[in-house]
Order: structure tokens, then sequence, then C-alpha cells
């Protein structure tokens, strides 16, 4: 059956007018009745592609993060702290003790 010709009421889920205003309530979206009932059909086709996603046998195809074969150029996780404290401190407006210094704020 091609993508988006099915019949709605088919579907395992199915979405109906009350299902969208929940939705849309949700989402903090107004929507005239006109709104709604166009919005049934579309949600309702949309998840009869993903039903159809599901028929399709994966069975040996290895999972991807990219549609191209490519290697990420990572350095090493190695902690440390940049050894540039006191380039750092060179722009807090007071620094004490190799420290920002800050106004009490709490009395």
């Amino acid at each position: 059956m091609p993508v988006g010709t099915g019949d709605a009421n088919a579907l395992a889920m199915s979405v109906d007018t009350a299902t969208v205003r929940h939705i849309a309530r949700l989402a903090r979206l107004q929507m005239s009745d006109a709104e709604v009932a166009a919005t049934v059909p579309e949600l309702n086709n949309i998840l009869g592609w993903v039903e159809q996603l599901g028929e399709v046998n994966t069975d040996g195809v290895e999972p991807l993060t990219a549609v191209i074969d490519q290697q990420l150029r990572l350095r090493d996780d190695v902690v440390n702290d940049g050894n540039v404290r006191e380039k750092v401190l060179a722009n807090a407006p007071d620094a004490q003790h190799g420290f920002f210094a800050v106004p009490k704020v709490i009395e």
C-alpha cells in the first residue's frame, strides 16, 4: 500500500480530534475546529509511515550514526587545568590567593 493512502481507521495507532486537542493543549497551541480537523489525517498519515518503517527487515544491518564512514578526530580525555591560571585571573576585577574574590552577599 503506498504511503499516505491507507485508511486512518485501519491503523493500530490512530489519532482522533480529542487527541489532537489534547496535544495542542499540552503544546500550548490554540487551534480552531478546522485546524483540528485538518491535523487529524496528517497525524494519522505520519503514524502510518512510522508503522511501515516497522515492517522493514533490518536483520543483519548494523546501526549507523551517520550515512558516511567518518572517523572523529578526538583528543585523549585527560584532565588538566590548562596551565593558564594567571591569564584567567588577570581578567578578574579582584583576585586573591589564586582565586576570584567576590563581595560578600549574605550578612
